[in-house]
């Protein structure tokens, strides 16, 4: 091999790091500035008071409630505002016209249950309703660092609701409170329970 190949080969890898690192470097940034951005819901009573409400139907969602392995995890109690999700409809599911994906104004908090019957922030989500963002014009569903967000729709051929209640979206989950050893955009975290959930 040439010192001229040996040396362009080097200066490629060399690139190739770089962006990968740089890449890291910038998913790190993002989720920092998500996770600065929610800090001030780390207590449900500022969220409710910024117009995040309980989802219907209350329930805290684990892995085992939606038929899956339970060492997958849970998501918690989901705290969604109406307002940017654009809710139309609550009857019979849960419908709006919601296109907003800014993490750093999150249109869902993600609370678990704790023992002592508080509950603590663990991750932020945003949901786009499929019809309302495939009607603004977007092909395929949003990506959020490079990863296309959930497809959620419910399959009446099984006794569980695969999308909580709501009509067709596509949602993405960021834990940025609590560390997800599956990743911090994977749908369920193994780190969250709902073990001490008292139920609506």
């Amino acid at each position: 091999m040439t010192n001229s190949r040996r040396i362009c080969i080097a200066a490629m890898l060399a690139m190739s790091v770089t962006a990968a690192y740089g890449g890291a470097v910038e998913d790190k940034a993002e989720l920092a500035a998500i996770r600065d951005s929610a800090t001030k819901y780390k207590d449900v009573e500022a969220a409710l008071a910024a117009g995040y409400i309980l989802a219907p139907p209350g329930e805290c969602v684990d892995a085992a409630l939606e038929g899956l392995p339970a060492e997958w995890g849970a998501m918690g109690l989901h705290y969604i505002h109406p307002g940017l999700l654009n809710i139309t409809a609550t009857e019979p599911r849960v419908n709006g016209g919601g296109t907003h994906t800014d993490f750093t104004e999150p249109a869902i908090l993600l609370y678990e249950p704790q023992a002592d019957g508080s509950l603590e922030l663990v991750g932020v989500e945003n949901l786009v309703f499929q019809k309302a963002w495939h009607g603004a014009g977007n092909d395929g569903p949003p990506v959020l660092l490079g990863r296309n967000w959930d497809t959620m729709a419910d399959n009446p051929a099984t006794e569980i609701d695969e999308a909580h209640g709501f009509e067709p979206h596509y949602d993405q989950h960021v834990w940025v409170f609590r560390e997800n050893p599956s990743g911090p955009l994977m749908p369920f975290n193994p780190a969250v329970t709902c073990e001490h959930h008292k139920g609506g």
